[in-house]
């Protein structure tokens, strides 16, 4: 790791800016009319991308999924999250036939200026693969509130879930339009299974 960035995720930006230079290289190139170039340089790029692919997609399908344990952080870059429990909370709507539950996470800024991360989102998966989202509104601080630096804020997101629902876990991403998609190892890689916090519900 350098500073906060993961050794991997400056990979992919490495070889994005090799692609970058490489695109520009192609299209001067063809400009210039150098087709034998044109071809030679267009299928490095490609060749490249293929084996990073490759290995963003080896790497998931190795890798075993990472269960974080109730308490412990899991951080990007300055800011961390901690799941430190779930509690039941009363239906909402007299009669529903779901539980309605409350998941304490502990939000903390490593850093020395307020941050937030903005694309911070969670969901709820029961061992069915069914999944949930937080009830909009319900949470207090959302997990995206900025924080001081060298500070820490209490997040709880509620959520509705089947009442058949069993093998409960908490997952933490960023959604699928981001770069940890492309990055070696990264639990939002493609092909990746999910961290997951079990609450034990």
């Amino acid at each position: 790791m350098i500073g906060d960035w993961p050794i991997l995720e400056l990979l992919l930006y490495a070889v994005v800016g090799w692609s970058a230079l490489g695109v520009i290289g192609v299209a001067l190139s063809l400009r210039l009319g150098h087709r034998e170039k044109v071809l030679r340089h267009g299928l490095w790029l490609v060749g490249v991308w293929l084996v990073y692919l490759a290995g963003v997609v080896g790497a998931s399908v190795l890798q075993s999924q990472r269960v974080v344990p109730l308490g412990k952080d899991q951080c990007f870059h300055g800011m961390c999250f901690a799941v430190l429990g779930v509690e039941p909370v009363e239906a909402l709507i007299p009669g529903e036939t779901g539980r309605v539950l409350r998941v304490k996470v502990k939000v903390t800024n490593r850093g020395k200026t307020a941050d937030a991360d903005d694309r911070i989102r969670a969901y709820l998966m029961d061992a069915q693969g069914r999944r949930w989202k937080p009830l909009p509104g319900l949470s207090g601080n959302a997990l995206r509130s900025q924080v001081s630096g060298g500070s820490e804020m209490l997040s709880e997101p509620v959520f509705r879930v089947a009442r058949d629902s069993t093998g409960l876990s908490l997952i933490l991403t960023h959604g699928v339009w981001q770069p940890g998609r492309l990055v070696i190892g990264d639990g939002d890689s493609l092909g990746h299974r999910p961290t997951i916090v079990k609450l034990g519900q």
